[in-house]
């Protein structure tokens, strides 16, 4: 399936040394990347709060956040294939480089409010609403971030991209966090524990 996508919307790409080509290689990932988390974080955040658990809906604002990269992403690579100009003789290419500390930067104060969150669920807990849905929205999460981490990680080889190699690690990262809030809704389920606000603070600690 990624070889499809890659001879279907990239022209003459085998020629990854030409910047149009590798620019046109990160403009991709970029444009999947927006276009999946976009739909996993909206399916999440609404079946956060309509179950009222605070794991799920930070799942979802990880997975916004990664929306939220995908579209600097976009950027970096757009603007870093820019040729050498009078003001850039060496061309724009640490764009893309600056592009990944931003996104670094909007995680980092993410995660942190997603603590505070977190936190106030672990002082003050409220039951978590089971569904069925839920574990099927969580599974098909799974499943799609193991392609996306596949997909860029492909795609970073063919151009030796700092960024993709990143973007390909943080979706088998969310891999693992969304396994671990499955997981803790099966034992609250099956315990009647409530510990869906402590594994939303280890959801945000790993954003």
């Amino acid at each position: 399936m990624t070889d499809f996508i890659i001879k279907t919307f990239i022209k003459d790409y085998e020629n990854v040394k030409n910047p149009v080509v590798r620019e046109n290689y990160g403009k991709l990932a970029s444009i999947v990347g927006i276009i999946a988390n976009s739909f996993l974080s909206l399916s999440k955040i609404l079946i956060g709060l309509i179950f009222n658990s605070i794991s799920i809906t930070a799942d979802g604002v990880n997975n916004l956040s990664d929306t939220s990269s995908s579209i600097i992403t976009y950027a970096g690579f757009k603007f870093g294939g820019k040729p050498a100009d009078k003001d850039h003789p060496f061309g724009h290419a640490r764009l893309e480089y600056i592009s990944g500390l931003a996104v670094g930067i909007a995680i980092l104060v993410l995660g942190i409010e997603l603590i505070k969150t977190s936190a106030e669920k672990i002082l003050n807990p409220e039951p978590l609403e089971f569904n069925i849905i839920m574990i099927f929205v969580l599974v098909f999460s799974i499943l799609v971030k193991l392609w996306l981490s596949y997909f860029n990680w492909k795609l970073a080889q063919k151009i030796s991209s700092s960024t993709l190699r990143a973007t390909s690690a943080d979706s088998r990262n969310d891999v693992i966090t969304t396994s671990a809030i499955l997981i803790a809704i099966l034992i609250s389920k099956a315990s009647g524990l409530q510990i869906d606000g402590y594994m939303g603070c280890v959801v945000a600690l790993f954003i």
